[in-house]
């Protein structure tokens, strides 16, 4: 029997199975920087400026005027997994919170009974083109988790665990966010999500082969869903060879294979919630009534105070990775 349930081919928002709401991976070749601004030296004649998301000569400004990016905007009832691979992400929030980060760092946000929050990309190189590669993966919350107050966190790079199995050039690496495999555990998750319960078995890998590797996904509790997003090569999953697909898998240990280019894929896993779902754009509730109270509280601004003086802020050119938390504290990566 194959170890894979269903094949659905992936597109600009990849789709989730119970507790995950989808992912998206958004992988830009941004042009050098304007000078001192963080703005793309580049005509931006042609584009939807507020609604750009045509990936024109390879990039995008989404929601960003001058800088790319998404600038305020509200979420409440889910979390925000935001992994970057490539590139920085300038955050800030109502909470009071702000960061950049990037290179392998992970930001994860609970924003449970609501918070408003902008994610730009600046662009820091005048010189050279900038890489931007990015995963941002909406984890649903519990019924009872839904109005838990909002949480921000920051995972560096360096204290995130990744496993790798082989030798360079003949290795798989499996960059933990959450979940454990090998013996390794992912750093903690807040605490109201639904992570933070083992016995959810969730997990959130990134898995890199290098060519011709093969190696094994461990099984997984039958309660689980599993997805596997291939998004980087031809990959082989048992016997059935995938392209840019997601792969819905039994809980069964499952062999993989890179083609002569390697492969990257990401893999999502957690026990269903099993409550309803009712989403519109930001808001994530379990009834209708849920969606239409969340849409009166940030009207009447419940959701925290926006005190900054622009929608779309970035930090200094100059500043280097950080982040900090609604209290005041501030970290670093620490190498």
């Amino acid at each position: 029997m194959s170890a894979i349930r269903q094949v659905v081919p992936l597109g600009g928002q990849w789709p989730g199975l119970d507790p995950f709401l989808f992912a998206v991976h958004h992988r830009d070749e941004f042009p050098p920087a304007e000078g001192e601004t963080m703005r793309p030296a580049a005509s931006l004649a042609g584009r939807s400026l507020g609604q750009d998301f045509s990936g024109k000569d390879g990039w995008s400004m989404y929601h960003g005027q001058t800088v790319p990016g998404f600038p305020q905007h509200p979420h409440r009832g889910f979390e925000t997994v935001t992994v970057v691979l490539d590139g920085v992400v300038d955050h800030a929030d109502s909470l009071g919170a702000a960061a950049r980060f990037g290179h392998g760092d992970t930001q994860w946000l609970t924003a449970g009974s609501g918070v408003s929050h902008s994610e730009m990309f600046p662009l820091l190189d005048t010189e050279r083109p900038n890489t931007m590669e990015l995963f941002q993966i909406w984890l649903n919350l519990a019924p009872e988790d839904k109005s838990a107050e909002p949480h921000f966190d920051m995972f560096w790079s360096e204290k995130t665990p990744v496993v790798v199995r082989g030798a360079d050039g003949a290795a798989a690496r499996f960059r933990l966010i959450a979940g454990e495999i090998d013996g390794v555990q992912a750093l903690d998750p807040p605490p109201h999500s639904w992570a933070a319960r083992p016995e959810n078995h969730l997990a959130i890998w990134i898995v890199t082969l290098d060519p011709g590797v093969s190696t094994e996904l461990p099984g997984a509790d039958p309660s689980a869903n599993r997805v596997l997003y291939n998004y980087g090569g031809p990959l082989t999953v048992d016997d059935q060879q995938l392209g840019y697909d997601a792969a819905v898998l039994a809980p069964e240990a499952v062999t993989v294979t890179a083609g002569d280019e390697g492969a990257s894929f990401l893999v999502l896993q957690a026990r269903p919630i099993g409550a309803p779902v009712v989403q519109q754009g930001p808001f994530v509730g379990n009834t209708r009534e849920d969606i239409v109270t969340a849409m009166q509280e940030y009207r009447a601004g419940v959701f925290g105070t926006w005190d900054l003086p622009q929608n779309d802020p970035v930090h200094p050119r100059g500043e280097t990775r950080f982040a900090r938390y609604p209290d005041g504290r501030v970290t670093r990566p620490v190498g």
